[in-house]
């Protein structure tokens, strides 16, 4: 395969250099090839040498698909308070004609955008969140894919009307011989202080929140606070990424590297995946504590499930989601009650909605229809945002917003970045919400964001085992 690889790459640069110059438009160009085992957060490490800034690590429950981009060949990034930066993405990204150098079809490989868009782009953006766009999405140079075991490397090149074809051919071959050499500690601690931001406001907001609940004025909104940490020492996003995948192996591990911050995560939650038509969303609201061991948590999983404020929680999202599922898709089905998703930390409510695509309804349209989900702003959904624009005492950037990827044929997947936090040098911000109703009691709701801030503390070196 490498032979006929090495034999075609000039052949087919040749003519992407040619397309480019007759219609004056740039050719994406990806070359993918299956190589021997890496590991991908090693993978994600070395790459600190050839693109630091410029790296995504993403990996589903159980690890069984995982993606690691270093470099940006392509940024497509839409800064306008808009409620149109899903299209806009969706037609530059359209725009690119893509070519493929390979003798197979992996979903995963060969040319992908990864990335995100934030809560609410209606809001105006806040010191922490600067650095980041409304929406952002990159086409990484270099992609490490690992499907089920099986390691496949995408080298990508956007060749323009003015390359040239020396310089071409040396970027593919650059890359062909990179081993990734890094060691990393997971144990190593890290002391901080803390500081939780206008909690007694965060308070005051779910005691207005569920009184308007009562007075019918909306039926739920779903509010979120933030934790800032200092640390004594730098913060390693390895380790923080490696902890979590340790940690947290039923939820999705995401990390998008934005200059000198990293946004790191690990939702269970899934927005939605589209592979071919078939299209999958996961509804997920209604929380519990784990237990301390199996009898308690199966104690704790039993109660959570006849919790009539859990259940209606849940209920309002799987309503909207089946709705929703309903405009773009045929052949709609989920269970009729709910079931356990599991975390460290966590239990929640969980019922999948299964469905198939109709001609012409994109993800990225998908995206926009789902977001935000009654588990992330509420329902109604646009009272529930205007509700959380008025009464929230923070700005969530891109923490709630949908995060993910999509190929070059439309399928991809996307998550709601959740149990997350915005790192830089040896500071943290970290955010969790609830879903409030009208049963919802303040000290109950502050206590399960405490529950929700676990996994990243945990990640970032600042729990001991004691406190897991």
């Amino acid at each position: 395969m490498i032979t006929t690889l090495d034999e075609t790459i000039r052949e087919n640069i040749e003519h992407a250099l040619e397309e480019a110059k007759q219609t004056n438009q740039s050719v994406i160009v990806s070359r993918i090839k299956e190589v021997d085992a890496l590991d991908p957060l090693h993978f994600f490490a070395s790459g600190e040498e050839l693109s630091l800034g410029e790296r995504f690590f993403w990996s589903t429950p159980k690890a069984d698909f995982t993606m690691v981009g270093i470099g940006k060949e392509l940024i497509l990034e839409n800064n306008q308070h808009t409620s149109e930066r899903f299209q806009q993405i969706e037609n530059e990204w359209k725009r690119f004609n893509k070519k493929l150098i390979s003798t197979f079809k992996q979903v995963g490989t060969g040319p992908i955008l990864f990335g995100g868009f934030s809560f609410d782009p209606m809001k105006e953006n806040s010191e922490l969140w600067a650095g980041f766009s409304e929406a952002k999405f990159v086409m990484p140079t270099l992609m490490l894919t690992i499907i089920n075991g099986k390691s496949y490397m995408t080298i990508n090149k956007l060749i323009t009307p003015f390359d040239q074809l020396d310089t071409c051919l040396q970027h593919f071959e650059q890359f062909v011989e990179m081993k990734p050499n890094y060691q990393l500690d997971c144990e190593k601690g890290n002391e901080f202080a803390s500081i939780e931001l206008k909690t007694s406001e965060w308070i005051e907001a779910v005691e207005k929140a569920t009184s308007d609940i009562r007075a019918k004025e909306i039926d739920k909104v779903v509010l979120a606070r933030e934790v800032r940490l200092e640390f004594s020492n730098t913060i390693n996003p390895y380790q923080v990424v490696g902890r979590l995948q340790r940690e947290q192996p039923t939820s999705f591990i995401f990390g998008f590297e934005n200059g000198r911050q990293y946004f790191i995560g690990a939702t269970p939650e899934r927005l939605v995946k589209k592979e071919e038509n078939h299209v999958l969303s996961t509804c997920l609201a209604g929380s519990i504590k784990s237990g301390k061991d199996n009898d308690e948590d199966q104690q704790l999983g039993d109660q959570l499930l006849q919790d009539d404020k859990n259940l209606i929680e849940h209920s309002i999202v799987v309503k909207m989601i089946k709705e929703a599922f309903d405009q773009f898709c045929d052949e709609v089905v989920s269970p009729m009650d709910p079931t356990l998703l599991k975390t460290k930390n966590i239990q929640h409510l969980y019922t999948p909605v299964k469905g198939l695509a109709r001609e012409g309804h994109t993800l990225f349209s998908m995206v926009e229809r789902l977001h935000p989900t009654p588990a992330l702003g509420g329902f109604p959904k646009e009272k529930a945002i205007e509700k959380i624009r008025e009464l929230e005492p923070m700005h969530r950037g891109w923490y709630g917003g949908p995060i993910g990827w999509l190929d070059h044929e439309d399928n991809g997947e996307f998550v709601v970045a959740i149990r997350s936090g915005l790192i830089e040098g040896n500071k943290a911000a970290l955010f969790a919400g609830c879903g409030i109703v009208a049963e919802s009691e303040p000290e109950s709701e502050y206590l399960e964001t405490k529950i929700k801030l676990k996994p990243m503390l945990s990640a970032l070196g600042g729990l001991n085992n004691e406190q897991n």
